[in-house]
């Protein structure tokens, strides 16, 4: 059954999935959000998407998007108020490679290190601030990464870089990196992403008919 709305299945602590709600949320297209937990995913979700991670969208006729940037994509290419898709394409790739690869790498080793075998999580804590540093970089030349306004880059990353700083916020605020720190306060603090953060009632499927 095709739903009347998009439906976005989702996560709160996720940054995937708070990076979708942003772009969805700035777009002002009227979607449903389910609020799920990851240990208890529900039938429906997983019935859409089989891989089992958020965010999923599933949009009015029946298609599937199981990838972050690909909502944000989609959503901004629907209606993109704040212009957030401007600026070169090439430039936003390569900072949205540089987040979703390397910088990835090094944050899920350095906060999760007992998951990976043999994970240095000082290593990886020093490796991903050095990239960090190239985002600092930027952000002492113009107040968002690709200049003086906040686009997608600067959208899809912030959450990642909450998650680092988050993993120990002491020693993250004792960087030498005052521009991104700056930058990463800025949005925390905005009006929109204490909206697509606050909690709701978790999705529940309805009970199946026998």
């Amino acid at each position: 059954m095709r739903p009347d709305r998009p439906i976005l299945y989702s996560f709160r602590r996720c940054p995937y999935a708070m990076r979708a709600r942003l772009a969805l949320h700035a777009s002002g297209l009227d979607f449903e959000h389910r609020d799920i937990l990851l240990r208890d995913k529900p039938a429906s979700m997983l019935a859409a998407s089989p891989k089992g991670t958020v965010p999923v969208l599933i949009r009015t006729d029946g298609s599937v998007l199981e990838e972050s940037l690909d909502i944000m994509h989609w959503a901004l290419g629907e209606h993109d108020p704040e212009h957030w898709l401007d600026g070169d394409p090439e430039e936003a790739n390569a900072l949205l490679h540089l987040c979703d690869g390397p910088f990835k790498h090094h944050l899920d080793r350095y906060k999760y290190s007992t998951r990976y075998e043999d994970a240095d999580p000082e290593h990886h804590f020093s490796a991903a601030v050095a990239l960090l540093g190239e985002l600092e970089a930027r952000l002492e030349r113009h107040a968002q990464l690709t200049g003086p306004a906040p686009r997608l880059p600067d959208i899809a990353l912030f959450p990642f870089i909450r998650q680092f700083a988050n993993a120990d916020r002491s020693r993250f605020d004792a960087l030498p990196l005052p521009a991104l720190q700056a930058w990463l306060d800025d949005h925390l603090g905005s009006d929109r992403f204490r909206t697509i953060m606050k909690k709701q009632a978790l999705w529940q499927d309805p009970p199946v008919q026998t």
